[in-house]
């Protein structure tokens, strides 16, 4: 059983986060560090961003974690990252689906093969994911899977597999919430908005530091929003809080999509 406090937060227990060298996944292991939830930083080998640098910080907020490269295009290392959490930790508790490419298409140059790839990593990365974590989860665990507003609610010229797999993701939980329930495991999903990560900054396939600055006008708050408010909404899903909580889609995004068009 997935431990927690006194008072019904998280407390101790074992988080795998993919996608965790950057963004809303280091958000998330360093909130999960000061709540002494032990996490396991999934990052894929060519990122850019240093995952020790998460794994600083997590043990910095007081925590204890674990830095594994994984790949989650390829089944034997998600298995071996489920694997490794397990030997180390002796348990898993959360497993949060976070790891994503981000990759303009126009539907003219749209390849078979960026298609394939688009899926293979932001769709089933996050059932390889969920299903190598499972046999290691029991009651009271929980799964989260990172979405998008762009598929999960609009959609996005020149990002057709993108929104595709976002969508998918949503449907993949709620498929999953009903199998795993009477194991006692929930699987929710998160869908950002406009948020401040490395990927959201990208000029070439997505909005730009400029474009955010411009987008955050038409957002209620006035803003885009911060990785780890995203981050605390996954950790919020994976507590007791949030016990009677399962096949949900949570959308995190200021207001955004709620807001009447002139």
């Amino acid at each position: 059983m997935a431990a927690q406090t006194q008072g019904g937060g998280l407390a101790s227990g074992v988080a795998v986060i993919t996608g965790a060298a950057s963004g809303i996944g280091r958000a998330l292991a360093v909130g999960y560090a000061r709540q002494g939830v032990r996490v396991v930083i999934g990052t894929f080998p060519g990122d850019p961003h240093d995952p020790y640098e998460t794994l600083r910080q997590a043990e910095a907020a007081g925590g204890e974690g674990l830095v594994v490269e994984v790949d989650v295009r390829d089944s034997a290392q998600v298995d071996e990252l489920a694997r490794s959490a397990h030997a180390a930790f002796g348990r898993i508790d959360y497993a949060v689906a976070n790891a994503g490419v981000l990759r303009r298409a126009p539907l003219a140059d749209l390849t078979d093969e960026a298609w394939d790839d688009m899926l293979s990593v932001d769709l089933t990365g996050v059932l390889r994911t969920f299903r190598s974590c499972a046999p290691y989860m029991g009651e009271g665990s929980a799964m989260v899977a990172v979405s998008s507003i762009a598929g999960g609610v609009y959609g996005w010229e020149d990002h057709a597999h993108y929104a595709a797999a976002k969508a998918g993701v949503l449907g993949l939980c709620r498929s999953l919430a009903v199998e795993l329930a009477p194991r006692g495991i929930r699987v929710n999903a998160v869908i950002p908005g406009l948020i401040e990560t490395p990927q959201s900054s990208d000029p070439v396939n997505s909005l730009g530091p400029e474009g955010l600055l411009r987008a955050g006008g038409d957002i209620p708050f006035g803003r885009v929003g911060q990785p780890d408010e995203v981050a605390d909404v996954i950790r919020f899903l994976t507590s007791p809080q949030a016990g009677y909580v399962t096949g949900q889609q949570l959308v995190v995004d200021g207001g955004l999509t709620v807001k009447m068009r002139a």
